[in-house]
């Protein structure tokens, strides 16, 4: 377990933290508040000691219930505050916590208060669409009636003038007149809304209901009204249906019904439409300053409920994780204490000490709580006490495998290495600076965005800041050793050591080049770049480099795995683990080290292929010019030999000793604790109390490790050549970029060529160079130290240590 906020640690980052078993037995009436205090400090792992049973036949499942329905209390207001746009207070108010009880009431009350809010305005809202609607209503139908009215009244005129008739303007929209009978047709008519995207639908079924016997008429409302049922806005058409009988009264109702049409009274009476009218209009008035006032209300309950929304939450989240440790505990028959058992540090005994007896007075029990230590053969768990700047790099050794119980611990190399190999592949110091401000950027506004909530993407780059801030210093560093910056290179270190032969040739030259002065101080000579030698020469340098920093981490992977062994006690991996490893890996590939030195000190043309190749074909035949000193055939033939007997050194002898070992433990002549490491660490088939040693099961073992070793001894050097690869296309790339794009739009003499040159090469160097290849170099070099490096010595088979505590509540518990 990784914690930032560690306090008097006993170790430093190489092993984890000393654990020890606890036994709590705590009072009932002060369980709650140690729990509280335990969660606080931050420093102490539960057991379950009811794991058989279920959720429900816990102690405390009650009050977890409850804590549940005051959370779908917090989670109601959340939705309606954002509803509301309104947004919860950030900052959390000093105010004393309350209990749960009260937290309860006071939840419970200001639920039932928003609800009759909400309530209420909802029954405002929806009379006040409703009485919009019908005065839409009543103005649309009432100008179709008063046109109506104008046309029959013109009609009638040229009637009387005419046939001399008489007509009746009581029913003015349908007028029947007869030869010989002059008779009044009294007429109904229901009149409302239905939605625009319904209305031909709607006229041609009351069309076919009625067989035509209707005369409907509809008028578009120009802009949208609020339904009463759904509180949307919809674009909808005022109607008006004439019909004669009940029959098709009925008809036409429930197809206003079917289509969600609004319907609303009206009457032809002038003068009651007018009053109609008015009483809406002041119905209306009143209905907005009512729910306006509503809406206040309501703005300032949530208000408070958004000022108070942080310290509730937190609060009541804090609550249920004390229940649900609370669980864990088991409960005394006489239901007076309760006993809890979990891991803590060593260092933080006096901590909870002083935690248990604080709690004790606050609640002003007469019993103290007991605090005893419990002997087990169980393995406790991995605690690392690391800070924010180490989390990020303990971090990725925890992706390969949380470490074994106070098993070396690979992170602390980690934070070096790991920039170095990926500065390695990425040596530009141009690219290397812009890493650094990105980086920075993160650093500097690093409590904002620890406060914000991120993409995936982001997440991840701002948890990795000090990770890319390292990359980002030693990819400076490698660069200057390269002398690259966006593939250009500088004398900064001073003039380069070579100069033309004579005046009349250019710097430009790739010939003709002699050295004049004493080499360059630091790193490649900037005449190396651009000449037909630099990629010969530079593949053989950084060829030979990743074969001499490959070797070194593998040996330093050996070494790791004696520093367990002997922290352990475990003699058998010393003599028959790490020195046959060591002798076997450095009789061929650090003897090739030494060799690749010796030619950079010599100067020699020696071929160093050849030279291997033939130790294995020919040892003994003669080096002839490839000698680099004298005495070298003899001892590539006792370092043959010696990696030759390394092999049955690292195979044979380890499980006749463990065999041994075992029978001599049986027998009672041997307690020694390294029997139970070594046959934990190597056969995990061996069981720790049963009679049967499985020898055929341990020798495989251990002839598969073997194996194992000496093939992953040449493949992993291989690996490391990655090292070249990468740093080869890194500097090809960019020169590439900066030759056939930057230069190539600036030799020409147009302005519009040369911006879209420029812009070309920041996207290609941003998204080719400073994107993809950081994630591939990032990636390689993890794949090194996972493989290559952790494989030496590190098992990675514990588990983290997670304690109880309210730090972790806000960002991964919901409610």
């Amino acid at each position: 377990m990784v914690n930032e906020g560690c306090s008097i640690p006993t170790m430093d980052l190489l092993r984890s933290e000393p654990m020890q078993l606890v036994q709590l037995i705590i009072p009932i009436e002060a369980a709650h508040r140690s729990i509280s205090y335990l969660g606080d400090l931050g420093l102490f792992q539960f057991k379950d000691l009811n794991a058989d049973k279920s959720p429900f036949q816990r102690t405390y499942a009650a009050q977890i219930k409850r804590c549940g329905e005051m959370a779908r209390r917090l989670r109601l207001f959340k939705e309606q505050m954002m509803k509301a746009g309104v947004s919860p207070s950030p900052r959390l108010t000093r105010d004393r916590d309350d209990d749960l009880e009260s937290l309860e009431v006071k939840l419970q009350e200001l639920e039932a208060e928003l609800l009759e809010i909400n309530a209420n305005n909802e029954k405002l809202q929806h009379t006040y669409n409703e009485l919009l609607e019908y005065k839409l209503v009543v103005e649309k139908v009432g100008e179709f009636f008063s046109s109506a009215r104008s046309n029959a009244v013109a009609h009638q005129r040229d009637l009387e003038v005419y046939a001399g008739a008489e007509g009746s303007l009581d029913s003015p929209l349908l007028l029947e007149q007869e030869e010989t009978t002059t008779k009044q047709v009294k007429l109904g008519f229901i009149c409302g809304l239905v939605p625009r995207e319904k209305s031909i639908p709607f006229e041609r079924i009351i069309f076919r209901a009625t067989r035509g016997n209707v005369f409907l008429k509809q008028t578009v409302v120009e802009h949208p009204v609020l339904d009463p049922l759904s509180g949307e806005k919809v674009h909808k058409n005022v109607f008006v249906v004439f019909y004669s009988g009940e029959r098709v009264k009925s008809k036409i109702l429930k197809i206003c019904d079917a289509f969600g049409a609004n319907r609303y009274p009206f009457s032809d009476d002038l003068s009651k439409q007018f009053q109609t009218i008015t009483e809406v209009s002041g119905r209306l008035s009143e209905l907005k300053t009512t729910i306006d006032a509503g809406q206040i209300h309501r703005s300032t309950l949530l208000q408070t409920i958004g000022y108070n929304y942080e310290r509730w939450s937190l609060q009541l989240k804090k609550e249920k994780s004390i229940y649900h440790t609370l669980n864990m505990l088991s409960i005394n028959v006489t239901k007076k204490c309760l006993l809890a058992e979990g891991w803590c540090p060593v260092f933080a005994t006096s901590q909870i000490h002083k935690v248990l007896q604080r709690a004790t007075m606050d609640c002003n029990s007469q019993v103290g709580a007991i605090f005893q230590v419990l002997q087990t053969k169980e393995s406790p768990p991995t605690y690392f006490c690391t800070n924010k700047f180490t989390s990020s790099f303990q971090e990725i050794v925890d992706a390969y495998g949380v470490a074994k119980y106070q098993e070396a611990n690979p992170g602390v190399y980690t934070i070096v290495t790991f920039p170095f190999l990926f500065a390695v592949m990425f040596g530009d110091w141009g690219h290397g600076i812009c890493l650094l401000l990105a980086a920075l950027y993160f650093i500097i506004r690093e409590k904002q965005f620890s406060s914000q909530k991120l993409g995936d993407i982001m997440e991840m780059a701002f948890g990795g800041r000090y990770v890319i801030t390292m990359m980002a210093l030693f990819s400076i560093y490698t660069g200057l050793i390269y002398n690259e910056f966006f593939s250009v290179p500088f004398e900064l270190f001073g003039p380069s050591a070579y100069g033309c032969r004579d005046p009349s040739c250019r710097d430009a030259s790739t010939t003709g080049l002699l050295k004049v002065r004493g080499t360059y101080p630091f790193g490649v000579d900037p005449k190396w770049h651009g000449t037909r030698s630099e990629l010969p020469f530079l593949n053989s340098l950084k060829m030979k480099m990743s074969i001499l920093l490959g070797v070194s981490q593998m040996n330093l992977g050996i070494v790791m795995s004696y520093f367990n062994a002997k922290y352990f006690e475990n003699n058998i991996n010393i003599w028959y683990q790490f020195v046959p490893q060591m002798i076997f890996l450095n009789s061929l590939f650090g003897y090739l080290s030494l060799l690749i030195i010796i030619k950079w000190y010599k100067g020699s043309q020696a071929d160093l292929y050849h030279v291997m190749i033939y130790m294995f074909l020919s040892p003994t035949d003669d080096l002839g010019e490839n000698q680099l000193f004298v005495g070298q055939q003899f001892l590539q033939l006792v370092l043959l030999l010696l990696a030759l007997v390394a092999v049955p050194w690292m195979l044979l002898p380890k499980p006749f000793l463990l065999k041994k070992q075992h029978q001599e433990r049986h027998q009672g002549q041997s307690y020694s604790l390294l029997t139970d490491d070594s046959l934990e660490s190597e056969s995990h088939s061996i069981p720790r109390d049963h009679d049967e040693f499985e020898f055929s099961e341990v020798f495989v073992h251990q002839l598969i490790h073997t194996i194992e070793f000496v093939l992953g001894a040449v493949s992993n050097t291989a690996s490391y050549l990655r090292l070249w690869a990468l740093s080869l296309a890194h500097s090809e790339l960019s020169s590439v970029f900066y030759d056939k794009v930057l230069l190539l739009a600036w030799g020409f003499d147009n302005t519009i060529i040369l911006i879209v040159g420029i812009l070309v090469f920041i996207c290609a160097t941003v998204g080719v160079l400073l994107l993809m290849e950081t994630l591939s170099a990032f990636l390689h070099a993890l794949r090194l130290h996972w493989v290559e490096f952790q494989n030496k010595f590190y098992e990675g088979d514990g588990y983290k240590f997670f304690p109880f505590s309210f730090t972790l509540l806000t960002d991964e518990d919901d409610l």
